[in-house]
């Protein structure tokens, strides 16, 4: 070909190219004139088919309007687009297929589209309506077949240009959080997002009756608001449901290729041949075989032979003496109903028959004595009605037969559930201690026991470095330092604000310190109390003196010193801040001494101790004496002395006892972990018994105003109750768990040495083997 075919065959192209760019816009003219008339006209079922291809809407695809409040929603159906692609299978034949193009039209569609991606003047596949709802019309690939334009973006795009933010900004966090909360999130700005009112089923399925859009409604928990599903959507869940693929082009099943099989295959994988052994009978098994014919011979082997049924049933026989049903104990036989005799009959005889009189006679008996059938004469057995209370009585057959054997069933079905006690839920029994507010540091050795002062204001701390320190509870300051010489065993406040004087137990010495604190007029009432005119002893003079009262002058202010022949380890105040108990667990009869404070005298409880003392405590209100030991719990009256009540544990050994304020109740800490709880009024043994720590509980304690008792343990934790006491002797107490408290470090094998209550707020402090002293509160 020369240079003149060249360029006339250039100019062709160029003049093939003109005619498609005039087609195309004369194309693109007749969809913008009849792109109004789409949207307030739907297409007729019949329209013209040809008419050269000018409108991208094809006669293939119908519309379809689904809403009725002037909506143009259309959707398209798999139908529709098979019918799409044999409406452009005829057109294409109808075209010639020229190298040049053979389908312009498609060339028109493709422009089109990205026409539409580019500017939103050419809506050549879709139009919008009034609410922003998009049109879906046809678009042709390569090979002939229709895709839907939420297809073609669901293909192309990849990106979450087109999602919506969620509002709720909280990050990957469950919504159990926010379970009790009015909010479920934040916004951007940092504002709380309310929960919306939920719908109940009332109002869920009148919405649903009004409007015909409400199944389409689903409710997003995660920013708590109600999302309508679009049609593309509701089609993709339709294809899922019916175990589809979400995308209508997707092929689930595309052609297998067996790699092992080809048409040229000559061999298969394995070339081997055929063993030998497949051909020959097996001489093993022959063997066996013969093994068993001759067990079988010789009687070693026997056959069960075929179970004979009976020829004949005794249908009316019992079955008590049946071989079957011997080996059942609970077997209980079914009643056996009376034979129908001849009153039973259709046609009975006229001696069967009763009058009238005598059926009116049957009227005025009790129910249990009348007749329950009376009998009736008809002319045949067609007429003979059925019987009324024929389904009521083989109901009642059927329950006894159903409830026969459930008289006799051993195993009870309990479902674990149901064994646990109802129980409130902690968040309403606040105020209680939850978190470590303050930390008491200065002690060198481990804190052995606290006390707090009557008002709440101070704390004092005994420890094994031999130093006793008061602390202002509010500020953590320490405000007193006293040296004692030894480890101290005990510490303990008079219960009288006016009166702070502190005990404590070291060694074989009570001394009663003057802390200093107060105005100077209960700093002049306690110097005159504690002034000890001659030095002596307390008790008989002809026996060994009980006590020494001695006036120690070593501390900065007036002390007295108490000096016992043993070792004291429990130091407990009377309620009116005179006498206190001392407990001696070596001193055999002399083991609990009770002192009077303003006359300097002691002496010895009139009851015989049974066993080694652990510690002694005050009635709040009576003058009643709990007295502790390893075992039991005796509770004395000291005014008719006599024994009230012996309270038997049942534990390995006690280590500590607290009294209710209202003083009917009282706990008990033992050695091995338990706590048991007592109700005088009720019983002698525990109301509860709780298995709460793992090592040795060293202190229990009861609030004085609100329903909270603790329990402290040498595993480094603290439990706190809710033990609520009712003024109805017929409700029992109510405890429940409520917090474990930790923060102490083990050291030496100790844990939490002793707890006690704020006397005014909900706060726990504790001591531990750890020289701190922490603070819990609400």
């Amino acid at each position: 070909m020369g240079a003149a075919g060249k360029k006339e065959k250039a100019t062709k192209k160029k003049e093939a190219k003109d005619a498609r760019g005039s087609k195309h816009e004369e194309a693109e003219e007749r969809v913008m004139e009849e792109a109004p008339r789409a949207r307030s006209e739907p297409e007729a079922p019949d329209g013209d088919s040809g008419g050269g291809g000018g409108s991208p809407v094809d006669s293939g695809s119908d519309y379809e309007d689904y809403s009725e409040d002037g909506d143009s929603d259309f959707e398209l159906s798999e139908e529709d687009v098979e019918s799409g692609e044999e409406g452009a299978a005829g057109s294409g034949s109808d075209q010639d297929d020229s190298e040049d193009g053979n389908s312009e039209e498609f060339e028109l569609s493709e422009e089109s589209e990205s026409g539409e991606s580019d500017s939103q003047e050419h809506k050549g596949f879709v139009k919008t309506s009034n609410k922003g709802k998009s049109i879906i019309n046809h678009a042709q690939d390569d090979s002939g077949s229709e895709i839907s334009e939420s297809d073609q973006r669901a293909e192309e795009s990849d990106s979450s240009e087109d999602e919506v933010p969620s509002r709720n900004t909280i990050g990957d966090v469950p919504l159990e959080w926010y379970k009790d909360e009015e909010h479920i999130g934040y916004d951007v700005k940092g504002k709380k997002i309310k929960k919306k009112e939920r719908q109940d089923k009332l109002d869920s399925f009148l919405a649903s009756a009004d409007d015909s859009k409400n199944w389409r409604k689903i409710h997003d928990e995660y920013n708590d608001e109600v999302v309508e599903l679009t049609k593309d959507e509701t089609r993709l869940i339709r294809r899922m449901l019916k175990g589809k693929a979400p995308h209508a082009g997707f092929d689930p099943y595309p052609d297998y290729v067996d790699f092992f099989k080809w048409d040229d295959a000559k061999h298969p994988l394995s070339n081997a041949p055929e063993p030998k052994r497949r051909f020959i009978p097996s001489k093993w098994e022959a063997k066996k075989v013969a093994k068993y014919v001759r067990a079988i011979r010789e009687g070693l082997i026997k056959l069960d032979k075929p179970k004979e049924e009976p020829r004949f049933y005794n249908l009316w026989g019992d079955d008590l003496n049946s071989k079957d049903r011997a080996g059942h104990l609970a077997y209980i036989p079914a009643p056996k109903p009376k034979l129908p005799g001849h009153e039973e009959s259709y046609n009975p005889s006229l001696e069967y028959i009763p009058t009238q009189e005598e059926i009116n006679s049957y009227e005025l008996m009790y129910e249990e004595d009348r007749p329950k059938f009376i009998p009736r004469r008809y002319t045949s057995f067609k007429s003979v009605p059925a019987y009324e209370n024929a389904v009521n009585e083989s109901f009642e057959r059927c329950m006894d037969l159903y409830m026969s054997y459930r008289a006799w069933k051993k195993r009870l079905n309990i479902d674990p559930e149901s064994l646990k006690p109802k129980l409130p839920n902690r968040k309403d029994l606040k105020p209680y201690p939850v978190t470590c507010y303050l930390e008491y540091r200065g002690h060198e050795g481990a804190v052995v026991s606290i006390s707090t002062e009557a008002s709440g204001q101070w704390i004092a701390s005994g420890s094994a470095d031999g130093t006793v320190r008061i602390w202002e509870v509010e500020t953590g300051r320490c405000c007193g330092v006293w040296s004692i010489g030894e480890s101290v065993q005990c510490v303990s406040w008079s219960p009288l604000s006016e009166l702070p004087i502190l005990a404590v137990a070291a060694g074989q010495d009570v001394l009663l310190l003057n802390t200093g604190l107060g105005n100077e007029a209960d700093q002049k009432k306690i110097k005159d109390l504690l002034q000890v005119e001659i030095s002596g002893t307390a008790g008989d003079s002809d026996e060994q003196p009980l006590v020494s009262w001695l006036q120690d002058d070593r501390h900065k202010h007036e002390a007295i010193r108490l000096r016992h022949f043993k070792t004291v380890t429990s130091v407990e105040w009377h309620r009116k801040g005179d006498y206190l108990s001392t407990v001696t667990p070596a001193g055999e009869s002399r083991a609990i001494l009770i002192h009077q404070l303003s006359k300097k005298l002691t002496q010895k409880i009139p009851f015989k101790l049974h066993g080694l003392p652990v510690t002694s405590v005050f009635h709040p209100s009576r003058s009643i004496f709990f007295v502790s030991t390893k075992k039991n719990v005796r509770v004395y009256d000291l005014l008719k002395q006599k024994l009230v009540k012996k309270l038997e544990t049942g534990l390995r050994e006690v280590s500590s006892i607290a009294i209710h304020p209202q003083g009917d109740n009282l706990i008990v800490g033992s050695r091995e972990g338990k706590l048991c709880w007592f109700d005088m009024d009720l019983s002698s043994q525990p109301y509860k018994t709780l298995q709460c720590h793992s090592k040795d509980i060293t202190n229990v304690a009861f609030h004085r105003s609100y329903p909270l008792f603790a329990s402290c343990s040498d595993d480094c934790t603290a439990y706190v109750f809710h033990g609520m006491v009712y003024s109805d002797l017929n409700q029992n107490p109510l405890i429940v768990p409520l917090e474990i408290l930790r923060g102490h470090v083990s050291s030496n094998g100790r844990g939490v040495m002793d707890c006690k209550f704020h006397p005014r707020q909900p706060w726990l402090f504790t001591a531990g083997a750890d020289s701190v002293v922490r603070l819990y509160c609400h």
